[in-house]
């Protein structure tokens, strides 16, 4: 039987938690539950959260500016608390605390996490992390501010309710957390379909100069330095991209690619059943869950893509052209 939060920080004086690498929002909102769970009812305990940069869409919740980007040198701590976190190669800010942590702990909800704290709470069939971390908490001890932010994590992994990902107890968290008098319209607009005149420039760019592959059955498209810099745009300015790409008509998988550097890209794949990107991007060293999945390659784009592609040929059992 799982442990709730409150005995997991029993006996802690001091506790530093920490998310993945380019946050999205199942990260922010969990890593931001947690702070304001402990804050509200754990106030004897030091509480320091450490993620990277994020998105400005998530200027609705609370104590943003009490983040930290890195520990400082040689800073330890009680107890880490990693969430969204699939593997160590993903930790984020606070890398540098999980060996000197005397104790780790795992919230998460990706199948490929092979389990790499001290303690591990992984459900691969919840939505979300926050859905897992909604399940660790005391409903009665759940503030506002909380709810406010387990619901970030909850819509943007299961992208408002879509994914296959969502199920009956997703839902009805959901209903509780909406309960709370928290503004869930505004969430939603703000995450989702607010978008800068460069967003949308972009996005259309790239619409356009996307190809499909595979009889139409994939479609990929990859923003180069040279694109991003036209546009003025960031990694964190792209996303929603491979999402739209995967509405595309006949397309069961989807592939985007964002320059890191000038020959390291990000791998975004996503799939509409029939295809396990997941499998795919640990082929590649990377992971995620049965549709939605992510890895990191080197190379020229066209070349990545024919890998990638190459990988979804093979599962749909399509003849080599």
């Amino acid at each position: 039987m799982m442990k709730n939060l409150d005995d997991m920080v029993t006996g802690a004086a001091s506790v530093a938690i920490a998310g993945h690498v380019n946050p999205d929002g199942d990260c922010v909102g969990s890593c931001m539950a947690v702070y304001h769970y402990l804050r509200d009812n754990h106030s004897d305990i030091r509480t320091q959260v450490y993620l990277e940069e994020m998105r400005p869409v998530f200027g609705h919740l609370a104590d943003l500016d009490q983040i930290r980007r890195l520990p400082e040198p040689g800073e330890t701590c009680d107890l880490l608390i990693l969430l969204d976190v699939s593997s160590l190669d993903r930790i984020g800010a606070a890398g540098e605390l999980f060996a000197r942590a005397k104790k780790t702990v795992c919230i998460d909800h990706h199948i490929t996490n092979p389990g790499l704290a001290d303690e591990n709470h992984i459900v691969p069939d919840a939505s979300s992390t926050c859905e897992v971390l909604f399940s660790l908490m005391d409903r009665e001890k759940i503030s506002r501010r909380t709810a406010m932010d387990l619901y970030t994590g909850i819509i943007h992994d299961s992208g408002v309710f879509q994914y296959s990902n969502t199920s009956p107890k997703t839902m009805e968290i959901a209903g509780w957390l909406m309960e709370q008098d928290i503004p869930f319209t505004r969430i939603i607009e703000d995450s989702f379909y607010k978008k800068s005149y460069a967003q949308n420039r972009v996005m259309g760019y790239i619409l356009m100069n996307s190809q499909l592959y595979l009889d139409g059955k994939c479609i990929a498209a990859a923003a180069d330095k040279k694109c991003m810099e036209q546009f003025k745009v960031q990694a964190r300015d792209l996303d929603g991209i491979i999402n739209q790409m995967r509405l595309t008509e006949g397309v069961e998988a989807a592939v985007f690619l964002y320059a890191l550097d000038e020959n390291r890209y990000k791998v975004s794949l996503r799939s509409n059943g029939k295809v396990d990107v997941s499998a795919i991007a640990m082929t590649f060293g990377g992971g995620g869950h049965y549709m939605a999945a992510g890895c990191t390659m080197e190379g020229k784009p066209e070349e990545i893509t024919g890998k990638i592609v190459e990988e979804i040929r093979r599962q749909l059992g399509m003849e080599k052209v």
